[in-house]
């Protein structure tokens, strides 16, 4: 029977790496038996992906519907940079850090639902976050996320590069001086009227082309100056936003390591507690027998107190006792 490598792929880059040889190796034999060298073959290149690298392609094949997002949106962030589009990027980057914050809880959350993934203090949580940014910023790592077979986390410094406005230089031709071979019907003075005001005529015309080409490359300066100036801008504003990412995502892993030390810190305060209630059960218990005790020796202490007393009052009366005989 054929084997199903994108269903055996599946599995198998669910697997925590740290079991992920032995049953790439128990399939590449499965394959074997099953008569299929070929796909043995392939199975057996297989490689063992990084533990961030896990947990993202968890995400790809558990959550599809949201790492389907990564390729639009790094598309469109990919555009708005390249036409230099601050108000559209801005709006984007918005809509990525977003993303990747809900991406990274479903990771957190995946991950806590799996005995087999490491404690939430060990998640290389940091490298998943970087993986999802370098997917926005190139659309084939968002693919690659995409297939859920990514076997490291993927870096990328800042946010993709930024291109350089491309202006093409438009000249303005000067036109062809008109006439240009006047002919003489004869060599009169009628004949050079006509060819000084042509030669007129062309110099008007050269001088607004050159004015026109002036006027065009004033415009292009100014426009350059502009881009430049909204370019130098923009990523001022990147700048800021990866500095503002570091400083929340260092917060974010401070937070949680602040939330394990309470969990902790509160299941010991839980045992102590359940500790104090059995004592406090053992006290009550005691002091009940004790006061029991003490009720029944107040009793047995009335009880001789009063035969000492009857005792004392036949003593002093000796008729209480009967009369002496005679």
């Amino acid at each position: 029977m054929a084997v199903d490598e994108s269903e055996l792929a599946r599995q198998l880059y669910r697997t925590p790496p740290d079991r992920f040889v032995a049953a790439r190796d128990a399939a590449v034999a499965e394959a074997r038996q099953a008569g299929d060298p070929a796909t043995a073959r392939r199975i057996a290149g297989w490689k063992r992906p990084t533990v961030a690298a896990w947990l993202v392609n968890l995400l790809a094949l558990d959550r599809p519907d949201l790492v389907a997002d990564l390729g639009p949106l790094a598309e469109a962030l990919r555009t708005a940079q390249r036409d230099l589009k601050g108000p559209r990027l801005r709006e984007l980057s918005a809509q990525r850090r977003e993303l990747v914050a809900a991406l990274v809880t479903e990771v957190r959350r995946i991950a806590a639902g799996r005995p087999d993934a490491p404690p939430p203090t060990r998640l290389p949580l940091a490298e998943v976050e970087a993986t999802l940014h370098a997917a926005l910023a190139d659309t084939t790592v968002a693919e690659q996320v995409r297939t859920g077979r990514l076997l490291k986390a993927v870096h990328h410094s800042g946010f993709g590069e930024v291109p350089r406005p491309q202006l093409r230089l438009v000249t303005g031709g000067a036109a062809a001086a008109a006439g240009g071979g006047v002919e003489r019907a004869g060599g009169g003075e009628a004949d050079v009227v006509p060819q000084r005001e042509a030669d007129r005529g062309g110099a008007r015309r050269a001088r607004d082309a050159q004015a026109a080409a002036r006027a065009a490359r004033a415009e292009r300066v100014k426009r350059r100056r502009a881009l430049d100036r909204e370019l130098t801008a923009a990523r001022a504003a990147q700048r800021q936003a990866e500095r503002d990412l570091d400083g929340t995502t260092t917060a974010e892993r401070d937070s949680v390591a602040a939330l394990d030390r309470i969990e902790g810190e509160l299941a010991e305060l839980e045992r102590r507690r359940a500790v104090a209630e059995q004592e406090l059960s053992r006290a009550k218990l005691a002091r009940r027998a004790a006061e029991r005790t003490l009720t029944a020796a107040r009793r047995r202490t009335g009880e001789v107190q009063g035969a000492i007393e009857a005792v004392d009052a036949e003593e002093a009366d000796p008729t209480a006792g009967g009369e002496e005989a005679d």
